[in-house]
């Protein structure tokens, strides 16, 4: 008796294993998949413990050292008030990798609640929201971000909430289309026939089939949050002086680029190696969920 009620347990604990092997040896067929997850994962350790891994104040002024050329006491120099560049960027990626995961989860979660309901009211309502949808789209994306962004006031807080609007409409085509396939299945009409709410319906069956796309988009987004955040600093509607942003660092970097050309160098390329370490890693995670990539054969 023991052993058949065991039987099924173990059966799932040795489909899980099988499932995560899986996974672990289609990572492995991708150098470049297992190269953006290793650039994520330093980047989110730096962003939980980059105060605790600065040797120095990154707001501290020190004139007698400004624009000092990388050495041994400052990594990478300092900036035109003697700050030291290796702790600024290292702090700055909390605030552009915060952004980033920020703008996914606001515009992820909307988008993706606005686009499950849309397809399932149909009917006027949904008209509406993809009507609206459609309005949004047509603007260029870093018009409408950077006049969101103006009409909110120069900050990081604001950056993000103008590009996680930006962003919003891309989740809810992807939600409802989604959605008009996932209720025609016959589990979903079977709850609808015996009164299933239709928050009922979004929550419990539609999101949940809906999910892997939304995945595989969110985790491309987060790469292109962190270059529109840093696009916001550079011209100066994002995070503001003394706030260690990288994109605001490299637009006072310009000013010193002939002479100084650490200055904006190291900022920038920290801006480069996120973006694309996010994006090499949403890429493997599209191809593990995509049947057609071979994630799931």
């Amino acid at each position: 008796m023991m052993m058949t009620e065991e039987r099924p347990a173990a059966i799932a604990s040795r489909r899980r294993r099988i499932d995560w092997a899986k996974t672990f040896w289609l990572l492995r067929r991708s150098p470049l998949t297992l190269a953006g997850g290793v650039i994520m994962a330093l980047m989110l350790l730096l962003m939980i413990f980059s105060p605790w891994l600065t040797p120095y104040d990154p707001n501290a002024l020190d004139l007698t050292a400004r624009l000092q050329p990388p050495s041994a006491l400052h990594w990478f120099g300092t900036d035109e008030v003697g700050r030291d560049l290796f702790s600024r960027v290292l702090v700055g990626s909390q605030q552009s990798v915060t952004a980033g995961l920020v703008v996914v989860v606001i515009a992820g979660g909307l988008g993706s609640l606005l686009g499950c309901l849309s397809g399932v009211l149909g009917g006027r309502g949904d008209a509406a929201i993809m009507r609206l949808m459609d309005i949004m789209l047509s603007i260029p994306s870093l018009v409408l971000t950077m006049a969101l962004a103006a009409a909110l006031g120069p900050s990081l807080f604001n950056a993000m909430l103008a590009i996680a609007i930006v962003r919003i409409p891309f989740y809810v085509r992807l939600a409802r289309g989604q959605t008009l396939v996932v209720r025609q299945f016959t589990f979903v009409q079977a709850s609808r026939t015996f009164g299933a709410s239709r928050w009922h319906l979004i929550s419990w069956h539609i999101l949940r089939n809906a999910l892997p796309p939304l995945v595989v988009q969110a985790s491309l987004d987060i790469g292109s949050a962190i270059l529109m955040a840093a696009t916001l600093g550079f011209i100066g509607l994002g995070a503001q002086q003394p706030s260690a942003e990288w994109g605001a660092m490299v637009a006072i970097g310009r000013n010193y680029v002939l002479d100084q050309w650490w200055y904006c160098t190291f900022p920038g390329a920290a801006i480069l190696i996120t973006a694309v370490g996010f994006n090499l890693f949403g890429d493997g995670i599209r191809d593990l969920l995509d049947p057609k990539a071979g994630g799931r054969h």
